[in-house]
């Protein structure tokens, strides 16, 4: 596989051929059996956990996943455990763990495959791709690692690895680029081992061809790596520009009644879709009376409850995607003694403080639940 460049100013770019193939091909493995690390998705390579394991994967640190993998898979053991679970339940397990489209298409996934396939992994790659959240890269995984079929894959660490061995001086999002990448993904492969030759991939990514200082001196693939010959491992992958940083400021209004408190669940527009949350809203003014309505106005179209706020009680700092968010915290009281008997909004519930550990929450509407209801 030789790689042609339409420009002719830049470094040749790299020739793959068999004898470059076996020399990666042997010094890969040899590298990763010695540095693999000990994680409990490798131990037994079924494909319920090997799923698990790569969905809970996907933009999160391996660190991050070890402690939720292990309370998932002690809950739900099987995938007829978790097609039979109720979503909100799964939710509560995955809080904290972010990107919870994943946790809900999980769920999906399972129910489809206990309802289609008999509750049987499919080992056929079409059946795979139809499922809720199942994509390329992971219906590679799944059928690599757990079947030990000959299919290549591509995420975050492998990218940036291929990217350096193809000398891929454009962004790896384009199409092109993906194209090549997937390319040299299935060229790599052996004839056999093909799971965890792929977890070596993914392993050395991770832990010697870093985004930033990549450890070369270490890497066992340092002689023959294009990138590192040329003196372009710091500048390759090129990566897309980041998007501009949104600064928003949000309330959240905690409204109690004796020993209950009011929740609201996040519809499927919203950021937290189908978790619990208090309820919460961008807001324009930063003080004085005009804020007073503003928080007054939305507490009562989220809820259907007239409230009085408070001061300020907390306010909480924290990043979603591109968005900088400043939430600061009220403390609501009901207008009137009887108010908390008027017919609450769709999404609006009266939930006892006691019950709170129950409800899959957003990890700010945790934050307040620790700090401010205890």
């Amino acid at each position: 596989m030789t790689i042609h460049s339409d420009q002719s100013s830049l470094p040749a770019e790299p020739r793959i051929d068999a004898r470059w193939l076996r020399r990666f091909r042997q010094r890969l493995r040899s590298w990763y059996r010695k540095h693999a690390r000990t994680l409990p998705w490798r131990t037994d390579p079924d494909p319920y956990r090997v799923w698990i394991s790569e969905i809970m994967l996907q933009q999160t640190q391996v660190a991050t996943v070890v402690d939720y993998y292990h309370r998932f898979l002690k809950r739900f053991p099987d995938l007829n455990t978790l097609a039979e679970a109720d979503e909100q339940e799964v939710l509560r397990l995955w809080e904290g763990l972010g990107y919870y489209r994943r946790a809900r298409q999980l769920h999906r996934a399972a129910i489809e495959i206990v309802k289609q396939h008999d509750g049987v992994f499919s080992s056929d790659r079409a059946s795979l791709l139809a499922l809720p959240g199942i994509g390329r890269y992971t219906a590679g995984a799944i059928l690599s690692i757990a079947f030990g079929q000959r299919e290549p894959i591509l995420e975050a660490n492998t990218i940036r690895l291929l990217s350096r061995l193809l000398l891929l001086r454009e962004e790896t999002t384009r199409s092109d680029s993906q194209r090549r990448l997937w390319e040299l993904a299935e060229l790599l492969l052996p004839a056999k081992e093909l799971g965890s030759f792929n977890q070596a991939l993914m392993e050395l990514g991770s832990l010697v061809c870093t985004p930033q200082n990549p450890a070369c001196y270490e890497c066992p693939i340092q002689e023959i790596c294009p990138a590192f010959e040329q003196g372009l491992q710091e500048t390759i992958p090129v990566m897309a520009a980041k998007q501009a940083i949104t600064a928003v400021r949000e309330a959240a209004v905690i409204i109690r009644d004796k020993s209950r408190v009011l929740l609201r669940q996040c519809s499927p527009q919203e950021r937290w879709a189908g978790l619990w949350d208090f309820p919460r809203f961008e807001i324009r003014h930063q003080r004085g009376q005009a804020l007073a309505r503003e928080l007054q106005e939305n507490v009562f179209q989220l809820t259907g409850l007239q409230v009085a706020t408070s001061d300020c009680l907390k306010v909480i700092k924290h990043s979603v995607t591109r968005y900088r968010i400043t939430l600061s915290c009220y403390q609501g009281q009901l207008v009137s003694p009887d108010a908390s008997k008027d017919e609450l909004a769709d999404r609006a519930q009266w939930v006892p403080i006691t019950e709170l550990e129950d409800y899959p929450l957003s990890v700010t509407g945790r934050k307040i639940c620790q700090d401010l209801l205890t």
